[in-house]
């Protein structure tokens, strides 16, 4: 598996349209995409920090050609007058590991 994040500093009155347009227009798109596992928002918890949005992917090729084919940056546009920084993506290999859960 394969994941990406991006780390968008939004100017904090986007903060509830970010989300809006995150859950409307951007996860339906990315649902859409082969190989995509799962997408999310991540809203931090220290109003000074930055959003992250993490995507999985079942491989970084298919990751790859949802970047190339150019949905990435459409998307990452949507939300680009809102920001106080350039995003930025940083990708990771998935490491083999057993998902524990305890009740």
């Amino acid at each position: 598996m394969y994941a990406r994040l991006t780390y968008i500093n939004i100017l904090p009155e986007h903060r509830e349209n970010l989300k809006r347009i995150f859950n409307e227009e951007i996860i339906p798109v990315v649902k859409k995409q082969k190989g995509n596992i799962g997408i999310w928002l991540l809203e931090p918890t220290d109003d000074s920090d930055e959003y992250i949005s993490l995507t999985e992917w079942m491989s970084a090729a298919e990751a790859e050609n949802y970047d190339s084919s150019g949905t990435y940056r459409t998307l990452v546009d949507k939300v680009k007058t809102m920001y106080k920084s350039k995003p930025v993506l940083r990708t990771y290999n998935v490491a083999d590991s057993k998902l524990v859960v305890s009740l």
